[in-house]
């Protein structure tokens, strides 16, 4: 053997074995690992665009409690200081116009209401700006950085006590009085009169705050500056308009105590709320939703009106995709956004005068905020094998700046997720993507898991983002323990256009688990599910459809639903969703075959011979625990193996980590006893 040769295969043999050994230190995803992971989202950018300022959040596990801290990173990537710690969550940064100060919301103390704190960047601790009582739901500054615009709630008045005194000293609960038709919210509670927000105006150098706007009847959120500091723009929400029609005001106000709002616009609700000035300070750019039969069907589009007044016009109503997170381009000629497209979640560029759509990134990724500011974007996103972080969109490319779970992530032996296509029971053409164990081998069936994700609106993803509504942890967690798994865009997610997702309007539970059984029969078509050990599961409507599709079909061996439900009549008034029921499916006591017809796994459970995990928050009003509960107790009955946990004190997504870990373990635990993956 010559010494070229000899020297070729000894540099071969020395790569492999470095690849090996590098493989050989990787181990699988783990349920603690969900506290380790740390969430990077809310990139905001200061005005110069020399910085980005984000959250971090992580698990207390001393507290049990998720908390949030703000971390400032230039747009070089040379610095990433810490800026608040964890002791006291801080949300929701905002710079001041000339870069000096970090202003941030933060709760400080047992039973603190949240208040504005101002950190200068030279130096010092944060000072509390506001002493307020009421809910700080949003703030803007000034151009010249002397006020703040405020939207507050007077807060809830049931959670301040008050009546006669208890025995030991406790307060009794005021009643909770309702007098509107959307009366519950998730994570909010009961609404009442004390839940509107109205807008106030706080002089920073005087401390002092007082009314902007006094209608009590009306809630008025995301208060703008215009870039001449004379006028706040704001939506408005009056109870008849927003509760029974879903419609959205914009309003101007002189920004001066004792001024009168006018009406801008009028327009359809979208789900991610955003309002723009241009720089020119002559029109507004604002996210519009679509009608509210079709509210559940996330298609938020980008709209624009004239200040000075005139018809709002939909800028992009070709687009057929929905766009969040806009902001404004330096030179006030485009908007950055967020395009939902197809399994991605990419930067776009929208430009106002002709409402074209340029990819800023053609890449298998999930973005989930952007921020604009000197001419430079950057936006949190991750990838299949990255959670979120933060990086700048330069052009086509992406450079990134923060690396908060690189050191974990790199230690860890994700599955490898591929796109897969197939055709549904009436030939519509589907999309998802399926995860595979890290140590797939071609050849061997799989136990397979079908994770269904929530909506119906939003969609299965590239990308690791690890917020409360993805799941694409638990596809990796379970891929971790030796499952194929399929996550499938069925109809009714968005990222395929209106069409794709308004088609299962007032028909629930029929074309999407045509759908999720035509992705399980794709897996074992190609030798990959074993069809003897199918497992089912999902959280939200995930787990609705889980209790739909075990209901239809008896293959699975296990099944878990998490905040799900079976019987959808008994969900109308118990839940948050009283404006999409009555114009989606109608009041029941006019259609009340379509809502018994959409309740069949409860009223045909008896169909179900699937080992079912229920779960859910004793505090849950998007799908209250009472639908899981339903489902519990109608299996107990008819003899088909079932649990029921339920979590004290959490709403909709669980949010204390001993909760998350829990849940997850859980998980795996379900599908070990009846499917018994094979050994990694």
């Amino acid at each position: 053997m010559n010494a070229l040769i000899r020297r070729t295969v000894a540099g071969s043999c020395l790569a492999l074995i470095a690849l090996c050994a590098a493989a050989a230190d990787k181990r699988p995803l783990e349920a603690d690992d969900f506290d380790r992971l740390l969430s990077v989202d809310e990139p905001v950018c200061s005005r110069d665009g020399g910085w980005i300022a984000y959250t971090v959040e992580t698990s207390d596990l001393d507290a049990d409690e998720r908390k949030t801290s703000i971390w400032m990173v230039n747009f070089a990537g040379t610095q990433d200081l810490r800026l608040t710690v964890t002791a006291d969550s801080a949300t929701n940064p905002k710079f001041s116009p000339d870069g000096r100060y970090v202003s941030f919301l933060s709760a400080r103390g047992p039973d603190a209401k949240a208040q504005i704190y101002l950190l200068d960047l030279r130096g010092g601790e944060a000072q509390a700006l506001t002493n307020v009582s009421g809910d700080i739901g949003g703030y803007d500054w000034s151009p010249d950085g002397s006020r703040l615009v405020i939207s507050m709630s007077s807060g809830d008045p049931a959670a301040d006590g008050g009546g006669s005194a208890a025995a030991h000293g406790a307060k009794i609960p005021k009643p909770i009085v309702i007098d509107r038709l959307h009366f519950k919210q998730d994570g909010t509670g009961y609404l009442t009169a004390a839940n509107r927000a109205q807008l106030y105006l706080f002089d920073i150098a005087a401390r002092k705050l007082e009314p902007l706007t006094t209608d009590a009847a009306v809630d008025e959120t995301l208060p703008t500056w215009s870039p001449d500091g004379r006028t706040v723009a704001f939506f408005a929400a009056h109870d008849s308009d927003g509760d029974r029609w879903g419609t959205l005001h914009l309003y101007l106000i002189d920004a001066r105590s004792g001024s009168a709002p006018r009406k801008l616009a009028d327009f359809y609700a979208p789900n991610k709320t955003a309002l723009l000035w241009t720089p020119d300070g002559t029109h507004l750019v604002f996210t519009s939703g679509i009608e509210a039969r079709l509210n559940a069907y996330i298609q938020d589009r980008l709209s624009v009106v004239a200040a000075s007044g005139g018809a709002s016009k939909v800028l992009t109503e070709r687009l057929d995709r929905a766009l969040s997170s806009p902001a404004m381009a330096a030179d006030g000629a485009s908007v950055s956004a967020i395009l939902e497209d197809d399994g991605i979640e990419i930067p776009v560029s929208v430009r106002l005068d002709t409402g074209s759509v340029e990819r800023r990134v053609d890449a298998k990724l999930s973005a989930t905020a952007l921020c604009s500011g000197g001419g430079h974007v950057a936006a949190a996103l991750s990838t299949d094998s990255t959670v979120p972080e933060i990086y700048s969109v330069e052009g086509a490319k992406l450079r990134k700046l923060t690396s908060h779970n690189d050191e974990l992530v790199s230690r860890l032996a994700l599955g490898s997720v591929e796109d897969i296509s197939f055709a549904s029971r009436d030939g519509s053409r589907v999309h998802g993507l399926m995860v595979k164990p890290a140590n797939f081998r071609a050849g061997r069936t799989y136990p397979t898991v079908l994770w269904i994700h929530g909506g119906p609106n939003g969609q299965d993803s590239h990308g690791l983002a690890i917020d409360a509504y993805s799941p694409a942890l638990e596809r990796q967690s379970l891929a971790a323990q030796g499952y194929v798994v399929l996550g499938i865009n069925y109809r009714g997610s968005s990222g395929r256009g209106e069409g794709f997702a308004n088609t299962i309007g007032a028909d629930w539970g029929n074309k999407e688990v045509a759908d999720l059984l035509a992705g399980v029969d794709y897996a074992v078509r190609e030798g990959i599910a074993d069809p003897h050990r199918l497992g089912i599961g999902g959280w939200s409507y995930g787990g609705i459809l889980t209790d739909y599709t075990i209901a239809s079909d008896r293959r699975f061996k296990a099944a878990i639903s998490g905040a799900g439900s079976g019987n959808q009549l008994s969900m109308y008034g118990s839940d948050e969703y009283i404006l999409q029921y009555n114009a989606e499916m109608g009041p029941p006591w006019r259609t009340l075959d379509r809502w018994m017809r959409v309740s069949y796994p409860f009223l045909h459970a008896d169909r179900i011979k699937t080992p079912t995990l229920f779960l859910g928050g004793d505090k849950d009003f998007n799908v209250p625990i009472g639908g899981g509960e339903q489902m519990y107790a109608a299996l107990r009955t008819l003899g088909v193996p079932a649990q029921l946990v339920v979590y004290p004190g959490q709403f909709h997504t669980l949010r204390r980590p001993s909760y998350i870990k829990d849940c997850e373990q859980r998980y795996v635990a379900w599908f070990g006893r009846y499917l018994a993956p094979a050994a990694p």
